[in-house]
């Protein structure tokens, strides 16, 4: 099922061209990094993805399904299977790890369910695991508003690990961790999607995570695809030219990535 886009195009109502055209489509499982510089489209390409924003013109599949031509219980059910890791997780302040990381299951459960959640949580043992890939789990009981940037855009992360979705996506998902944790926190959604056959579409800064985790690297600029090649042949010349704007991009590529499990034993985690 995967997702495809066809000719798909946005324009915010300021008039800025947001998408111009884009087309592109990925098959159950695969791992894409979607990279470019800033204003290039990515949001705005996950957005649609997620069904979470209609465009102006052009075809838009997810998990089989078109978004926008669902009634609205089995639109709200598509959304449910697709997971989204905000770049600032949209997560209350005074919500506690635990149910911020069951959150990632309301689609599926009933409004009983749900509501009991929030005063007895249904599933610690199942956030706890997923914390504890994260090496979080001791802030199982915590407001989220204790935590700092990094932890909280690791909550974040194991938000959607626990939803388990067919459709991953990530948005800038590690900005505000250290190369380290970064590389380690990339691996445990890669490793998700590689598990459970999830499609997984994420957007980074950071080019040399995109080439080291993902067989398959999109490229954006001003709203469009500029190449969308595997990961072998991208070029340091393609990415002078993606990042021409900004100076250009230097990659420095590790020799393997990081064990997750090691690099979240770090004391000093943000």
């Amino acid at each position: 099922m995967g997702f495809s886009l066809d000719a798909v195009r946005v324009v915010h109502p300021n008039g800025q061209r947001a998408l111009a055209g884009v087309t592109l489509a990925a098959r159950d499982g695969e791992r894409i990094a979607v990279i470019g510089p800033s204003g290039a489209g990515k949001t705005t390409l996950l957005r649609v993805l997620g069904a979470a924003l209609l465009p102006g013109e052009g075809a838009v599949q997810a998990l089989g399904a078109k978004p926008w031509q669902l009634p609205a219980g089995a639109l709200k059910k598509l959304r449910a299977r697709i997971g989204t890791v905000h770049q600032a997780p949209p997560i209350a302040p005074r919500l506690r790890v635990v149910t911020a990381v069951l959150a990632g299951r309301l689609g599926e459960w009933s409004v009983l369910r749900a509501l009991g959640s929030l005063f007895h949580p249904s599933d610690i043992a199942g956030a706890h695991e997923v914390l504890s890939r994260l090496s979080l789990e001791d802030r199982l009981f915590d407001r989220c508003d204790r935590l700092s940037g990094g932890q909280l855009q690791r909550v974040g992360i194991a938000r959607v690990l626990y939803q388990r979705p067919g459709l991953l996506l990530a948005d800038e998902p590690v900005s505000a961790l250290d190369p380290t944790l970064a590389d380690a926190a990339i691996g445990q959604l890669v490793a998700q999607s590689e598990a459970t056959g999830a499609t997984l579409v994420a957007s980074l800064h950071a080019v040399d995570l995109a080439l080291r985790w993902f067989p398959r690297v999109v490229g954006m600029r001003n709203g469009q695809v500029m190449f969308d090649l595997p990961t072998a042949e991208v070029t340091p010349a393609m990415l002078d030219a993606l990042y021409a704007s900004e100076g250009g991009v230097a990659v420095q590529r590790a020799p393997q990535p990081v064990a997750a499990e090691m690099a979240f034993q770090r004391p000093d985690c943000p």
